[in-house]
């Protein structure tokens, strides 16, 4: 995703003003939450033209073509036509879910997105990962495409509960695990309330586009975007499936440790490196309650990962902190001791 259609800034109206000029559109519609419509609409609604309001039901639950069904027809019940435009205002599930909404109405409109979650902002948002979960299973029906604009203003974050804040935080420690060590070095000496975050914002947004200009199908590189998602994923998406859910960066943050373990069981990660990782995110999260029994469900659940090869589970582990490897095969042993290890 090239950085030019990502516009970070403290001036979001001015930027939303500028960037419908430039588009050429005949009809806009707005994609909110419960959440977005109080906290986040109110703050853009006069820089907007007259538009039709679409609302959805927040969280990962309601990420399914059920909901696209909701979004297709209020489209299709305003007569919007294929030069028409969806504002997607809201966090991952609302940026995926509306731009991939957007991309198959009508064989494809325009979107925007302008995120209002810390996730959104350094993550969903770039790099064009559109999709619905099916069956419990993360983004399992998708596609790539980028938005044709994303707007980036801290100010959303001010509405977010430190649990949210916290859970977008995972992507960014994942960012410098990755890919800058001497920043690792930087972050591991601040907490949540010391960062600035349009700077902390921008230097992940750099990463990602970065890493997925160079890949953008995910052919090789952009995989290492993916570490602590594999084990991480398998986690949320079992206890979402057992109405016990935990938010996206918690269950990211678990996989990173249970990643960066067998990263250290490999040979690849020093056990200072290791207890580094460790400690840090620990300061920022609770651990996820995995109790033993629940390993084995974890695991059926892992075998379902999109990145795997003809039933072979591939990760990406970490090469020393600032970089990665990706296409790693992990035994069932491997990942199910990452697991205990990570709950013990």
């Amino acid at each position: 995703m090239s950085t030019d259609k990502v516009v970070i800034t403290q001036a979001v109206n001015q930027q939303i003003q500028y960037i419908l000029k430039e588009l050429n559109f005949t009809q806009l519609a707005v994609l909110v939450d419960e959440n977005t419509l109080v906290n986040c609409y109110p703050l853009i609604k006069a820089s907007l033209p007259n538009h039709c309001l679409i609302q959805i039901k927040s969280g990962e639950e309601f990420k399914t073509i059920e909901t696209c069904n909701h979004i297709w027809g209020r489209l299709t019940a305003e007569a919007f036509d294929r030069k028409s435009l969806l504002l997607n205002l809201g966090g991952g599930v609302i940026g995926d879910m509306g731009g991939f909404a957007a991309r198959t109405f009508k064989r494809g409109i325009k979107f925007i997105n302008i995120p209002t979650t810390l996730l959104a902002q350094v993550d969903a948002s770039i790099g064009g990962k559109l999709g619905v979960d099916f069956k419990g299973l993360k983004n399992h029906i998708g596609l790539f495409s980028d938005p044709d604009q994303v707007i980036v203003d801290p100010v959303f974050l001010q509405s977010l509960p430190p649990a949210e804040l916290a859970s977008g935080f995972a992507e960014v420690i994942k960012h410098h695990l990755i890919a800058d060590a001497n920043g690792w070095e930087m972050l591991k000496k601040q907490s949540l309330p010391d960062l600035n975050w349009l700077e902390t914002i921008r230097h992940s947004v750099a990463i990602k586009s970065r890493v997925v200009a160079s890949d953008p199908q995910e052919a090789g590189y952009r995989k290492t975007l993916n570490f602590g998602h594999t084990l991480g994923h398998a986690v949320e998406s079992f206890k979402m499936i057992n109405d016990d859910s935990v938010l996206h960066g918690e269950a990211v943050a678990l996989g990173m440790i249970a990643e960066s373990y067998v990263s250290y069981k490999k040979g690849l990660l020093s056990s200072e490196e290791l207890k580094s990782i460790e400690n840090y995110i620990d300061s920022i999260f609770t651990r996820v309650n995995i109790m033993p029994e629940e390993i084995d469900e974890i695991f059926n659940l892992v075998i379902q990962d999109k990145k795997n090869k003809n039933n072979r589970v591939m990760a990406v582990l970490l090469e020393g902190i600032g970089s990665a490897k990706w296409d790693i095969k992990l035994t069932p042993s491997e990942i199910k001791s990452s697991l205990r290890y990570y709950s013990n």
